[in-house]
């Protein structure tokens, strides 16, 4: 629907765009703590779908979903930051599973299995399932990934603060993918051991819930949750000099 402006209403763009901020968040709840509330994601991800209505020009040649997602995403992060969503008890947890996963697969030359790396964390096995299941969530990209040694706290951040969103140039994405990253992950994932491979496949390619990945692993729902968040720990230990 258009205005007599020939301009595409704003009304119609969030009415139709509105089941797509809930499918948004049910993704990324599936990667976060339990203390998120998925209403407190919809009602962000509806804060950045109603900017990108505001700032969407339908002359520029971007389809407006592929222009909403963006702002969507950015508008639930912003809100996960704002609450404080991964504690940093967490997170260094999340980053010490991280380094014992790297130094373990730099020793064997090899993907390293669950009951090796709680060996290299001095840990129970059914200890380091727990936490798995407590770390998951506080995977997310961090801003000092970015950060190069010797900076100040968020020198990256404040390089990209005056960044307006245009593809290049100073695009953090562009500068990303154009730095092969993009070639790296795709390598990355292909040295996964294949259940990790399969179960990235089915969350994010075919996007199967975690009930229904459970069913094709035939394991249950809170093992999967395991197995991502040791699969994403995985990436991060093999990205670490590319982040």
């Amino acid at each position: 629907m258009y205005t007599a402006q020939g301009t595409i209403e704003k009304s119609h763009l969030l009415k139709q765009h509105q089941p797509m901020v809930r499918r948004m968040a049910l993704q990324m709840l599936a990667k976060l703590p339990a203390s998120v509330e998925l209403d407190d994601l919809i009602q962000a991800g509806m804060i950045g779908l109603l900017d990108a209505s505001t700032r969407y020009q339908d002359n520029r040649g971007a389809q407006f979903e592929t222009f909403a997602s963006q702002r969507i995403r950015g508008a639930m992060l912003d809100e996960l930051r704002a609450n404080d969503w991964g504690s940093r008890g967490l997170r260094q947890s999340a980053r010490k599973v991280e380094q014992a996963i790297q130094a373990l697969e730099h020793r064997l030359g090899r993907s390293a299995g669950e009951g090796e790396i709680a060996r290299e964390l001095k840990m129970e096995l059914d200890d380091y399932q727990s936490l798995l299941q407590d770390i998951q969530g506080c995977q997310l990209l961090y801003v000092e990934d970015f950060a190069q040694d010797g900076e100040s706290e968020n020198p990256w951040l404040e390089r990209q603060a005056h960044n307006d969103g245009r593809l290049g140039g100073d695009d953090p994405l562009a500068q990303l993918l154009e730095a092969g990253f993009r070639h790296e992950l795709v390598d990355a994932i292909a040295a996964l051991p294949e259940r990790d491979q399969l179960l990235l496949n089915l969350y994010y390619e075919e996007e199967l819930n975690l009930r229904e990945i459970g069913a094709i692993l035939e394991v249950t729902q809170s093992r999967v949750c395991q197995l991502h968040s040791q699969a994403i720990s995985r990436l991060r230990a093999k990205l670490k000099d590319s982040l």
